[in-house]
């Protein structure tokens, strides 16, 4: 970490820790955190000049944990938005990675207790997990919400991202593998808060949206045209045949801008970027906020050296 990067996170750090006095040296630890970003290293493999591994793994652990790091990458976006560094036009991607054999196998947790009132009120575990959460949720993979997946490939994680015009990440989300793009994507949006430097709400809305085929239907484009946001996202063949059929019924064909559409290699080159971190092209942690995390350290690094 460079000088002019530490200047820029050291006053938002915690000083103390409440349970066991001053924290260990920040800037080492976070260099150690840098490290095995970029080289995927595991844990216990750390340099000696990072000091012990443990605090730089437990430190890890609890700042994605906490929210630190987003909070740390929510700030820098802010100072960057309010020199007028960001670019508005943002574009809505998706990208699979594979997970490390190491990633399964987390705890799951015990299932829910309930009273059954036609035996006396007698306890009874919860219901068995049903096909949809065996689907999303592993058998063998992990415990249920842990954003593990199964394909043919094996375990696998999807980073959903929404990258603003200078392919930057604006906002990150995890699911499993197998989930469709175009799923979670009002969650994605909903991600979006760049706070004001000064007095103001946070910056939510972009300015217009770009996405690809997989986003096409008609939630998503009613979900924009409720905000107000202009996009431009192609028609599915499927779509356009159906809709030609029903003639005059079928209604107009939905807008779409092939200049704006051009530029949609921004959130490509974004994870790109991303995955340019050995830690992040693998998946390595067993918890998906730990995952998460270290995703959006990645994202954070991009952030501060652009």
């Amino acid at each position: 970490m460079t000088d002019g990067e530490w200047a820029v996170l050291e006053p938002l750090l915690p000083v103390s820790n409440h349970r066991c006095g001053r924290w260990r040296d920040h800037r080492q630890v976070i260099n150690g955190i840098i490290h095995r970003l970029g080289t995927g290293v595991q844990w216990r493999e750390l340099p000696e000049r990072f000091g012990p591994w443990k605090t730089v793994h437990k430190r890890h652990l609890l700042w994605s944990a906490d929210g630190t790091w987003e909070r740390l990458l929510r700030h820098v976006q802010s100072a960057a938005d309010t020199e007028g560094g960001i670019d508005w036009n943002i574009n809505v991607d998706s990208t699979v990675t594979r997970a490390h054999q190491h990633a399964a196998g987390a705890p799951q947790t015990p299932p829910p207790v309930t009273l059954s009132p036609s035996k006396g009120g007698r306890r009874r575990p919860g219901r068995r997990p049903s096909a949809s959460m065996m689907l999303h949720g592993l058998p063998e993979g992990g415990a249920p919400g842990e954003a593990l997946g199964r394909s043919r490939g094996g375990l696998t994680t999807k980073i959903h991202i929404a990258a603003e015009g200078h392919c930057r990440p604006l906002s990150l989300l995890i699911t499993p593998g197998q989930r469709a793009d175009c799923t979670p994507f009002e969650s994605v949006m909903d991600k979006i808060h760049v706070p004001r430097a000064v007095r103001g709400r946070p910056r939510r809305i972009p300015d217009s949206v770009s996405a690809d085929k997989a986003y096409s239907n008609r939630k998503i484009r009613a979900y924009l045209r409720k905000r107000g946001i202009r996009h431009a996202i192609p028609e599915k063949q499927d779509h356009k045949a159906a809709r030609l059929r029903r003639g005059s019924r079928g209604g107009r064909p939905p807008g779409f801008d092939k200049a704006r559409y051009k530029d949609r290699n921004t959130v490509e080159r974004a994870i790109g970027k991303l995955k340019q971190f050995r830690a992040v092209a693998t998946r390595y942690a067993k918890r998906g906020y730990v995952y998460l995390g270290t995703v959006t350290a990645a994202a954070l690094l991009i952030w501060l050296r652009s």
